[in-house]
């Protein structure tokens, strides 16, 4: 199909002023002080007016620059994590607020039996909003039911990542177009998150999903019945990569999480049974993007890194304006979002 790299970052100056405004304060109006728990809150007019303002905000960041002064972004991660921890502060950072660290579990009440429920009652008297990760499925659904500040899902456990997916939508927008697109997600698909949320999301849109996988760590059933139920025109499962390859326009890699494997000799069966290099390449499109969520372990050599295909680095940084984007959306009352001026 035909692709013009980049070519979307500009693509909201196509429509006309009012029609942005429109639909962005449409969606404002839906997401103020609400949670944001999974990507099945989002429709596709909802994703793209996000994409849109996300790329806005990429081109001129000093556009937003200070537009929530004094506001204060409660960080709780139960589980490990650089990029999405860094980008959430650097984006609240950037709009001119701050954010108020839990820090680690061991230097916190957690250590000492604290629940959940207790510790987001607490930090919400601390801060305007929450960002939480938890290694427990559902458990940003449950602590959203004790807060009234919004509550953003940073990933829980196998379930939902839901901000990841729309800096994951962003980047595959910019390389390759979200209509007429074929995607192989490989790796991980059991207990991969960031897999379930992006296939979610990738209903809305004319995407063929190929899922590539050892037999162990297949999409969950109850996912796929689901992606089905959503009439996607495409979604098959395969065991091999080789097969599908040579189709793909984006090929979406993801690493075997240990943590997540009640057995360590059931990883030891799959851990790198799923590696990219340059020779597995030959094979494919000479425009084929490559993304990972983060962090990788052996999955895709370093010798890709440094090929047109790599899209990983770039689809960290897009973490950035698509989380201000959200949390602007979020957290914004009667003030200009995105150029709206007052009535």
């Amino acid at each position: 199909m035909s692709r013009a790299r980049f070519a979307s970052r500009v693509n909201w100056l196509a429509a006309s002023n009012g029609e942005i405004q429109g639909a962005r304060h449409s969606l404002h109006e839906r997401m103020r002080h609400d949670h944001l728990i999974t990507s099945k809150q989002f429709s596709r007019a909802d994703i793209e007016t996000v994409l849109d303002y996300a790329a806005e905000i990429d081109a001129d960041p000093s556009a937003v620059a200070d537009r929530h002064a004094g506001t204060l972004l409660g960080l709780l991660f139960f589980e490990p994590s650089t990029r999405t921890k860094m980008s959430f502060e650097t984006a609240m950072k950037r709009l001119g607020g701050d954010v108020v660290d839990m820090g680690s579990i061991e230097s916190s009440s957690v250590k000492k039996g604290e629940t959940l429920a207790d510790t987001v009652r607490v930090i919400e008297g601390y801060a305007d909003a929450l960002v939480l990760r938890h290694p427990k499925e559902g458990a940003a659904t449950m602590a959203s039911e004790f807060v009234d500040v919004p509550l953003v899902n940073a990933g829980d456990g196998a379930g939902q990542h839901p901000t990841q997916t729309m800096l994951d939508l962003y980047t595959i927008r910019e390389n390759a177009g979200l209509d007429d697109l074929t995607i192989g997600i490989m790796g991980d698909l059991k207990y991969g998150r960031t897999v379930h949320s992006l296939a979610y999301a990738l209903t809305n849109f004319d995407a063929h999903q190929h899922f590539i996988s050892p037999e162990s760590l297949q999409l969950p059933r109850e996912v796929v019945y689901d992606l089905h139920q959503q009439d996607a025109p495409g979604i098959r499962e395969h065991d091999s990569l080789e097969e599908v390859l040579p189709s793909l326009d984006v090929l979406y890699v993801t690493r075997i999480q240990r943590e997540r494997f009640p057995d360590e000799n059931e990883y030891q069966k799959v851990a790198g049974e799923y590696q990219i290099d340059s020779d597995t390449l030959e094979a494919a499109s000479d425009d084929l993007t490559i993304m990972h969520p983060l962090p990788r372990v052996d999955e895709i050599a370093p010798e890709i890194d440094e090929t047109e295909h790599a899209a990983y680095f770039e689809q960290a940084h897009n973490g950035v304006p698509v989380r201000m984007a959200l949390l602007d959306l979020l957290l914004s009352d009667d003030k200009a979002i995105g150029g709206e001026g007052d009535e």
